[in-house]
């Protein structure tokens, strides 16, 4: 029988991932948190690092569920890794190290126009797919007390860019062309196709 994993810590990802999967009662999925390195390397474009962090998970992923007891077959185990960042200027920006980083994001993200970049990853150990996805957002601009409200509430330092569209940061989108739900971490069609590709839907 077949297992699916997703290897993400991200609730957001979880319950999108539940919402795929509507209409499959049989596949169920389990959950397993991978720690990688997500430094940039040198010179590494944005799509080039999200599509590597992607597959890095998903191959940190599948080491961890082969090495449970309860997925006594490797080759019945796939698992999902995503990455998501927000692109500004051709600069990607992950998740803020501190207050002030988040600061300077939404800053910068003010008024302006960027990209969000997110990868997907599915692999079986043996055969990968991976799909990019890039949506275009726009946000308002933001006075100095919006910026430090949001920022009190806790939601942008763990949030790539520093927001959440899902959540308060929502409120400073004024437009998106392209996939929400890979904006929010998971693109729910290009993730669907990779499921069928791989015979699990």
């Amino acid at each position: 029988m077949k297992a699916l994993v997703l290897a993400s810590a991200s609730p957001r990802r979880k319950q999108l991932l539940e919402q795929l999967l509507f209409c499959e009662p049989d596949l169920s999925f389990s959950v397993f948190a991978t720690d990688i390195d997500e430094t940039p390397k040198r010179e590494e474009t944005p799509d080039a690092l999200v599509v590597r962090l992607a597959c890095e998970k998903a191959h940190a992923g599948w080491l961890l569920a082969c090495s449970e007891s309860r997925f006594p077959e490797a080759s019945s185990v796939h698992v999902l890794g995503s990455d998501t960042v927000v692109v500004l200027d051709n600069v990607a920006l992950g998740k803020p190290i501190d207050k002030d980083d988040a600061r300077k994001m939404l800053q910068t993200l003010s008024n302006r126009e960027h990209q969000v970049f997110t990868a997907i990853t599915l692999t079986d150990g043996v055969e990968k797919i991976t799909r990019l996805v890039k949506t275009k957002v726009n946000f308002c601009a933001l006075s100095s007390l919006e910026i430090e409200s949001y920022i009190a509430t806790g939601e942008p330092m763990d949030k790539a860019g520093a927001y959440g569209i899902q959540g308060i940061g929502g409120n400073f989108v004024s437009s998106i062309q392209g996939s929400y739900s890979a904006v929010v971490g998971l693109p729910l069609v290009e993730t669907r196709d990779l499921l069928k590709k791989m015979q699990l839907m």
